[in-house]
């Protein structure tokens, strides 16, 4: 088997919020550290990191990046660690709807020598809207 036909190890990242439940309200500053490993550091040419908001469920799905970072190239040889905060807005609010869902999330994004890359999303909760139930339901 010649190197390019090696199974390609997977990253893993591991993000750590602070707050602890991953709940935050409205201008509140979400700050995160994140970790990647299982992979050699030396393979990674870009690391993205991003705060976002998408949609689920019935009809189109809609998608807003709220903070976007592409920060210099990783030191070579250093393990991939990182860290950023930012205010988070007012709204949408993450809801879980019958018909549609707001998730907001952290993506850390890799981008590897020869064009692969590696998406990482990482989910938390912006405000307090209760979760829909069908009518007549508790």
């Amino acid at each position: 088997m010649n190197p390019s036909e090696a199974p390609r190890r997977q990253p893993v990242v591991l993000v750590h919020f602070s707050m602890a439940d991953r709940h935050y309200e409205p201008l509140q500053t979400l700050a995160v550290r994140y970790t990647v490993e299982g992979i050699d550091p030396r393979d990674v040419k870009v690391v993205e990191r991003s705060v976002l908001w998408y949609t689920e469920g019935k009809g189109e799905e809609d998608l807003g990046v709220h903070r976007f970072e592409r920060p210099g190239a990783p030191a070579i040889g250093r393990p991939l660690v990182g860290e950023f905060s930012c205010p988070l807005p007012l709204s949408p609010l993450s809801y879980e709807g019958l018909i549609v869902k707001i998730r907001w999330c952290v993506r850390i994004r890799l981008f590897f020598a020869g064009g692969r890359d590696f998406v990482s999303e990482h989910i938390f909760d912006l405000g307090d809207v209760p979760v829909a139930a069908f009518p007549g339901r508790p």
